[in-house]
């Protein structure tokens, strides 16, 4: 079998593998890109695997002008720089000892040892410069049936690494045939080594659900999640119900997929996460936003597409759909304007009672509907 793309055939890509290949040693892309290019998704980076080791990969990247830079060297990898385009070289490794969060490992000269220390048998096929498809452990059947399946033991897997389980997840939502079935195998695994998720930082927890959330439909994976009993490991207190009724909201609305709009509806503030600021206050205002029931104001004070989000995850925590209604009030909010300015109840209010005045009449006017003119307030 044969791999095509743009993303192969790149000049920049080209002159790596060959650089690498002249110089007598083996050069594959690897994993996300092989994978997505075979199923028709797009493919973003590219990563490069090979028996050379970094030294060597640094003397041919010189040797041939392209740049090499250091950022992995010590697991193997090395960034080579061709025409601005960085790709990550990686030497052929294998697991000498895991501890669930992290690996030492010995440098290969077989590319079949690396295959078996990755993840998934879809994220374990290998293409050379000419785009022949390498497939150590399998996985061409798998990523044919769109089936998310474990390397050899999945109980080994995840003990290796117990951020698999959440990956476990993000790859069915992102790649599997919902029709097919999770892999029981794979579940089995996944409930054995629970406990393992409490050793992950709060950071690649919440990158992780990110990505699931950001899935075409995770609603299905979550669910799953949460019968097995991982969800309520890293984000207690959550609840899959209305994830589902919200996909559908967003499809029928077109929205688009946001991870944090989805992790609203979970029901949970996402402190456990160690969330970016930003994310963390945008949580924050759609917690308190749905404590208001009135959806004009919300779209007056945080703007239309906030009250968007506020409105689908009103109306499926409810389970009914977006009020007709919709549109209109998130329209008046955003065209509404304060007609009151602080000049106008100056000289005669300063400081905070001119604050307190302001804010009351605000008050009445986002009460009236936003239909009290200048005049009715200052009278």
């Amino acid at each position: 079998m044969r791999v095509t793309g743009d993303w192969l055939r790149a000049a920049p890509t080209q002159a790596v593998l060959r650089m690498l290949e002249a110089g007598g040693h083996s050069a594959y892309t690897v994993g996300g890109c092989v994978r997505n290019a075979l199923m028709g998704v797009p493919v973003s980076d590219v990563d490069i695997a090979t028996d050379a080791r970094p030294e060597q990969v640094v003397a041919l990247a010189q040797a041939a002008g392209l740049k090499p830079v250091p950022t992995g060297i010590d697991h193997g990898t090395i960034t080579v720089v061709a025409d601005g385009i960085g790709h990550e070289v990686t030497t052929f490794r294998a697991d000498v000892q895991t501890d669930g969060r992290r690996a030492v490992v010995r440098f290969s000269d077989h590319v079949e040892e690396d295959a078996t220390r990755r993840d998934f048998t879809m994220n374990a096929l290998y293409a050379d410069a000419r785009g022949h498809v390498l497939d150590p452990v399998g996985g061409l059947p798998d990523l044919t049936a769109r089936k998310v399946r474990f390397i050899g033991d999945a109980r080994a897997r995840i003990r290796e690494d117990y951020l698999r389980i959440l990956r476990f997840f993000r790859f069915t939502a992102w790649y599997a045939d919902p029709s097919q079935g999770m892999d029981p195998d794979a579940l089995s695994g996944i409930a054995d080594g629970l406990d393992g998720l409490e050793t992950l930082s709060a950071e690649r927890v919440g990158q992780e659900l990110l990505k699931l959330l950001g899935a075409p439909d995770p609603a299905p994976a979550v669910a799953c999640m949460a019968q097995v009993g991982a969800l309520a490991r890293v984000l207690p207190g959550a609840s899959p119900d209305a994830l589902g009724p919200l996909i559908h909201i967003e499809q029928g609305a077109g929205l688009a997929p946001d991870p944090l709009r989805r992790l609203a509806v979970l029901g949970v503030n996402g402190s456990q996460l160690r969330l970016s600021r930003r994310q963390q206050r945008r949580l924050s205002d759609y917690r308190a936003a749905l404590g208001c029931d009135n959806l004009a104001e919300t779209a007056w004070r945080h703007g239309a597409a906030f009250a968007r989000d506020v409105a689908a995850l009103r109306a499926a925590s409810l389970g009914v759909p977006l009020a007709p209604d919709t549109d209109a009030l998130i329209a008046q909010g955003v065209s509404a304007v304060f007609p009151v300015k602080p000049r106008d109840l100056m000289p005669g209010l300063q400081g905070p009672d001119l604050g307190k005045a302001l804010k009351d009449l605000e008050t009445r006017w986002v009460a009236s509907g936003f239909s009290l003119t200048k005049a009715d307030l200052l009278s």
